[in-house]
């Protein structure tokens, strides 16, 4: 992939990466840093493409799996709570920030695999057979994952007190 090419995915995609970045991270700041982060690494190797699959579909992928990992750094996430605090707003999404909170301290928790599939399935609403094509498996694995998270989020259920 040229130089150029960058510049042109950049120019036409950059602004869904920003609201990707944005909208599983909270901050805008943040999701400027993933932006950025992504573009440079593509750049700078820009083999990691390999016109596998289509560039947006590369890109949604990338964006998230650069998110998740965000999240879950440690000291990222401590920020992240002490700036929210305990927020009262609407996000504008219809739903609480403090459910978007909590959202993001489960995904630091879970495994890569099952944050991912988290993601695409209960935040994006994408089918299985989406989720799959994505995440570059079968649907069964899809579904095997989901029922991984559903064992999980039981469990985290028990265990927390009321």
């Amino acid at each position: 992939m040229a130089q150029a090419t960058v510049e042109e995915i950049y120019k036409k995609h950059g602004h869904v990466v920003l609201r990707r970045a944005r909208a599983l991270l909270g901050t805008d700041a943040d999701a400027r840093e993933v932006v950025q982060d992504l573009f440079a690494s593509l750049v700078a190797r820009p083999e990691q493409f390999g016109d596998r699959s289509a560039v947006t579909t590369w890109l949604y992928s990338a964006t998230t799996h650069l998110c998740l990992n965000r999240i879950r750094d440690a000291r990222s996430r401590t920020r992240l709570l002490d700036e929210r605090g305990a927020p009262t707003s609407d996000t504008g999404g219809g739903r609480p920030a403090e459910d978007l909170v909590l959202v993001r301290q489960l995904l630091a928790r879970l495994p890569e695999d099952l944050a991912t599939a988290a993601v695409y399935f209960h935040v994006d609403e994408m089918t299985h057979e989406e989720v799959a094509r994505v995440m570059r498996c079968s649907r069964r694995h899809v579904g095997d994952l989901l029922k991984r998270l559903d064992a999980w989020a039981r469990e985290e259920t028990a265990c927390t007190p009321s």
